[in-house]
């Protein structure tokens, strides 16, 4: 009878249920530790600058936790609704004995629908992702020269492009566009978007070249500052973060590419891996100067009584208190100018410290007390720079 399913075609689509229930737990998991990071990046914005002095990156991030859930949404109905199936992995006798009629049908279909929706939203996200980035840089950068701040100016550009380039093959690689979902006769690879590859190609292309352009802005300067080596490179993984975003999105490509037949699952189940990754890595410079402020207590217990009489000395989080992702309570612009840094640290005697990650490392740097922006940090190629000159006395008799 039409429509009624054989009993291979009963354990084949019953396997697909057991890996649906398995990807879905897989996804809304994932989606609640991304959306949580996201907070976690806000609260520790708010708790910086307060809700007024917010900026671009922050709300981009919020922008981007919307299409996060769309894209979530749409890799759920996937599994839910189509069951991993789409107009691919088909022979031509297999798509001529399918009825209209039939569950199969009908769900690979509505798998090809979601897929061309799965693709567009995706782009769109991770677009979002980058430019959210890329006004972090903008802030970081605020005051630097015009070379440097030109740097981030072209990173708008090459995302932007990046992303016309992959919307317009998801959308007008395959002609007509209904053909997208047709089942029969076979409309060729183009016309397959779970696997189509001038869809694949086209977003791989766009993000190989943008994600490693983002990794190298902050580099030359990071790496040409006076900071000492293990701070440039915990400042170089955390900036740096964006190059998994990279290896997922290469592995992704190269699961759908080489199969065909599950191309559908698979393009789903890496492109929700990718998002989760890209959702993390981009808010990762904000939430990280937060977890070490929370971590301070615990690893405060393994301190000398030198950075105990510091704490002493110094209570509470002084003004002009700064990390990567936060503010101070200052100037509106989220920074001291040269005189305000000078005359602050005359008034407090509080030591000032280059590091664009809060990351302190020995006993006498146990509070941060001025965090530079880029701007701030001398360079060999930047004779702009402001070298801060600061006394440390530790009583060593405490205690």
């Amino acid at each position: 009878m039409p429509g009624q399913l054989s009993p291979e075609e009963a354990a084949a689509m019953e396997a697909a249920l057991a890996a649906a229930r398995s990807f879905n737990t897989t996804l809304w998991t994932l989606y609640a530790i991304g959306i949580l990071v996201t907070i976690l990046r806000t609260y520790a914005r708010i708790k910086a600058v307060g809700w007024k002095r917010l900026e671009g990156d922050d709300y981009m991030a919020w922008v981007s936790a919307l299409l996060y859930t769309l894209q979530n949404c749409l890799g759920y109905q996937i599994g839910a609704l189509a069951h991993g199936l789409a107009n691919n992995g088909m022979t031509d006798a297999q798509r001529a004995v399918l009825s209209p009629a039939s569950p199969e049908y009908i769900m690979r279909v509505a798998g090809s629908k979601i897929q061309v929706a799965g693709w567009s939203s995706y782009s769109t996200l991770i677009t979002a992702l980058k430019l959210s980035m890329l006004f972090f840089y903008l802030r970081l950068t605020n005051g630097l020269s015009r070379n440097y701040r030109l740097r981030v100016k072209l990173g708008f550009v090459l995302v932007l492009a990046g992303y016309i380039a992959a919307i317009l093959a998801i959308l007008l690689s395959c002609r007509p566009f209904h053909h997208n979902w047709q089942i029969n006769p076979d409309p060729g690879n183009l016309c397959q978007p779970a696997v189509s590859r001038s869809v694949v190609w086209a977003s791989f292309a766009a993000n190989i070249t943008s994600d490693i352009y983002l990794v190298l802005i902050p580099l030359p300067l990071l790496w040409g500052s006076r900071m000492r080596m293990v701070e440039k490179v915990a400042s170089t993984f955390v900036l740096g973060a964006g190059i998994f975003v990279l290896v997922c999105a290469t592995l992704k490509t190269i699961f759908v590419v080489t199969d065909e037949v599950n191309g559908a699952e698979l393009a789903g189940a890496w492109g929700t891996r990718e998002a989760f990754v890209a959702v993390v890595t981009t808010n990762l410079p904000m939430v990280f100067p937060l977890f070490k402020t929370w971590l301070r207590p615990i690893l405060g217990n393994t301190r000398g009584s030198s950075s105990k009489q510091y704490k002493r000395n110094y209570k509470g989080t002084p003004e002009g208190f700064r990390t990567i992702g936060g503010g101070n309570g200052g100037s509106g612009n989220g920074v001291y100018n040269s005189s305000e840094r000078a005359a602050r640290s005359s008034k407090h005697n509080h030591p000032s410290k280059n590091v664009l990650t809060n990351v302190s490392f020995t006993e006498s740097e146990e509070r941060i007390i001025e965090t530079m922006k880029m701007q701030d940090m001398k360079t060999a190629g930047d004779k702009r720079g402001i070298v801060v000159e600061s006394k440390i006395v530790i009583d060593v008799t405490a205690g």
